[in-house]
């Protein structure tokens, strides 16, 4: 009798046992975040803070090495070479503006050069993007000329980027159509929320824009990120908006050859990539785009930036696609800020083929159909 129940005994702890071991090794599934919650982040790295640690550096053009404009750098401290990124600054902004997404791109083992191509007043487009050709002519020897020994800039994988009015501007230097000739060639093209005019019978001078699918005559890669709030007016009585329907990132996609990719953080406007603290004058540029709610972080916003430069820049100048491929296909779990559109016009894609189809139905990638 004893026995039996020692037996008894055995049996139902072997099976209590058994149990939670098959509980333990369930797998579990992800949980995609919500719009209002984006903290499972923890399986793509490029939206958290990189490994390498950001080291910022002035050079003024009186500088030893000359440079045409005054720059702001964020390079790795580490030793070793890195893919650059020259960084355009959008209309009345300055190049320090941008610092938090500059740090974080950098963390990530890249140096971001950023002239200050003009101060408050912005000179005319010709005279601007000339002025961008330059600094791009500077950078093969004069960015040599500012590093310490032990770092390297990587010319063969050199990305052209810019927010808002820089955008254009880096648009329109790989369209070549600066008066200054280039003597460097591009890898890479990412547009933060870009802007080629005020409407589309009132565009930058020279005018990229042709109301053409794929009419762009350049084949490198692009990234365009927009933002949801950038065509709506700051004020009910004002009609005027900072990045205008027909002349701001959906067409900017529109006209992009394949390799192309898009997409737009819902919740921000035009001037939330830009620091928290950025002095009166920058308070008083923001003001006058409609931005994020009172109170809402821009964190997520310069966070999600920062993390498809990188996604990006990884997929075409290192071969590695995972985390670009995962934000195209799931951009709600993945990314700090809610992406919606996601648009992506893959390699090998004929433009022919895109301009017989429609392109909302073809490739937005909406949040809820994920």
């Amino acid at each position: 009798m004893h026995r039996k129940k020692m037996e008894t005994r055995l049996v139902f702890l072997l099976a209590a046992l058994l149990a939670t071991a098959l509980l333990e090794s369930k797998p579990v599934l992800p949980t995609l975040a919500s719009e209002a919650d984006h903290s499972v982040l923890a399986e793509v790295s490029v939206f958290e803070t990189g490994n390498f640690h950001p080291i910022q550096s002035d050079v003024g053009t009186a500088s030893s090495c000359s440079p045409p404009r005054s720059l702001l750098i964020f390079r790795p401290e580490e030793k070793g070479t890195y893919p650059v990124i020259l960084f355009h600054h959008g209309t009345g902004c300055q190049n320090s503006w941008y610092s938090d997404v500059f740090k974080f791109i950098s963390s990530h083992g890249y140096i971001v050069v950023a002239p200050q191509l003009y101060e408050l007043i912005p000179p005319s487009g010709q005279v601007e993007l000339d002025l961008a050709a330059e600094v791009a002519n500077w950078l093969p020897s004069g960015l040599r000329c500012v590093l310490p020994e032990d770092i390297e800039g990587d010319m063969h994988n050199l990305a052209l980027a810019g927010h808002s009015r820089g955008g254009y501007i880096a648009f329109a230097l790989a369209l070549g159509l600066a008066d200054v000739s280039l003597d460097v060639d591009f890898s890479a093209l990412i547009g933060v929320d870009p802007v080629a005019g005020t409407s589309k019978t009132n565009q930058m001078e020279p005018k990229i824009l042709n109301y053409e699918a794929c009419s762009f005559n350049f084949s490198i890669p692009v990234a365009i990120i927009g933002t949801g709030l950038g065509n709506k007016p700051a004020f009910p009585i004002l009609p005027q908006t900072c990045a205008p329907d027909g002349v701001s990132h959906t067409e900017i996609f529109n006209e992009c050859k394949p390799p192309c990719s898009h997409f737009v953080t819902t919740d921000y406007g035009h001037m939330d990539v830009l620091d928290d603290d950025i002095g009166l004058i920058g308070e008083g540029a923001r003001a006058i785009c409609k931005g994020s709610r009172w109170g809402v972080s821009r964190d997520p916003m310069r966070r999600t930036v920062g993390g498809v430069f990188v996604a990006f820049l990884e997929a075409f100048f290192e071969g590695n696609y995972t985390d670009y491929n995962k934000t195209l296909q799931n951009p709600n779990y993945f990314a700090p800020a809610t992406l919606d559109p996601v648009q992506n016009k893959s390699e090998g894609t004929s433009c022919s083929s895109l301009s017989a189809m429609s392109m909302s139905a073809t490739f937005d990638l909406h949040i809820d159909e994920l």
